[in-house]
């Protein structure tokens, strides 16, 4: 991005008006597929903290919405009591930043080791669990009508045929992929009730602070689909962090988040389904994986971030292996 505080300062004053000026502009070292710029928006005596969220993969098997339809999300996300930071307003092309949108600010932690070890979250992280599980019952029972813009993605249409197209995409094999694909195929659940799935509702994602969740975060791969992928994708092994033996996160127990999600209107967590969806959520999040090594050494991409993240692929497929052996907890 050429000169990011000169466009984003002529950008606001489209916006907000000629006196608004752009201060302590921040691109954050650690942060995932999208580019993440932190800034003051100061008019006046008045300032408030921003965020620019900005798109940077654009090839044509990208797993990620366009940030115009991320955007509506949070709209709507937020319409229903999901917490979400407020979306401010879309890029334009005359804006030369992109594709992307303006949103507000959320104090608090996202780095999981610390939320994780710090006395200061010490009280907040037993109750995570519960506090996850009414978010997404919540996330859940939007009417599916209120994101009919998400129906013709890949992921909607065929979750399972969207993570094949992709894999073979990269052509570089990985047997434990294959297994993975294969099993899935021959395995597949009837269909269920469709619902919006946030799609990468881990920690990492989460805004938490001392109170609880502040704001879920990282919308680019919702869609439409099964509910209890998002219950499976929550307790995948690698969001446990520095806790593997708490599967919700590193926070607590499964037994908190499936009661918390159907006492808040989920429907009951169904153990046949959630093994399916944990094989998969193992599948998928190698094959992102191998799109960040991908796109560290032949898209233009260079980045430690996206180089440790391929390097990780092989812990996945093991743990992949192990889910398929019946391995969850």
């Amino acid at each position: 991005m050429s000169d990011p505080a000169g466009r984003l300062e002529a950008a606001l004053r489209r916006r907000f008006g000629a006196g608004a000026r752009v201060e302590n502009l921040d691109r954050p070292t650690v942060g995932g597929s999208n580019q993440t710029v932190l800034f003051d928006l100061v008019d006046g005596p008045a300032r408030r903290r921003l965020v620019l969220r900005a798109e940077t993969y654009t090839a044509p098997h990208s797993p990620f919405i366009d940030p115009a339809v991320q955007y509506r999300l949070l709209e709507v996300a937020g319409r229903h009591g999901v917490p979400v930071p407020e979306p401010l307003f879309l890029l334009d092309p005359g804006d030369g930043l992109g594709r992307g949108f303006v949103m507000g600010h959320v104090e608090g932690e996202t780095v999981p080791q610390r939320i994780l070890r710090e006395p200061r979250f010490a009280k907040v992280v037993p109750r995570l669990p519960g506090d996850l599980g009414e978010i997404l019952a919540r996330l859940h029972a939007i009417p599916p009508a209120e994101v009919a813009f998400v129906e013709d993605t890949p992921d909607s249409r065929d979750p399972l045929a969207a993570q094949r197209d992709r894999y073979d995409g990269y052509d570089e094999p990985h047997p434990a992929i294959e297994l993975g694909l294969r099993w899935l195929e021959l395995h597949r659940r009837p269909a269920a009730r469709r619902v919006l799935v946030h799609a990468d509702f881990r920690n990492g994602n989460f805004i938490v602070n001392e109170s609880g969740v502040a704001a879920v975060l990282d919308w680019e791969c919702t869609h439409l689909g099964d509910p209890m992928e998002d219950l499976a994708w929550l307790c995948l092994r690698s969001w446990r962090f520095s806790r593997p033996d708490r599967p919700v996160g590193g926070f607590g127990e499964r037994a908190q988040l499936y009661s918390a999600y159907e006492a808040a209107g989920g429907a009951p967590a169904d153990a046949e389904a959630i093994r399916y969806w944990t094989v998969f959520g193992f599948v998928r999040w190698a094959v992102l994986s191998v799109m960040q090594g991908h796109g560290h050494v032949l898209g233009g991409r260079a980045s430690p971030v996206y180089a440790a993240t391929a390097r990780n692929t092989t812990t996945i497929e093991q743990d992949l292996v192990r889910a398929l052996q019946g391995e969850f907890d």
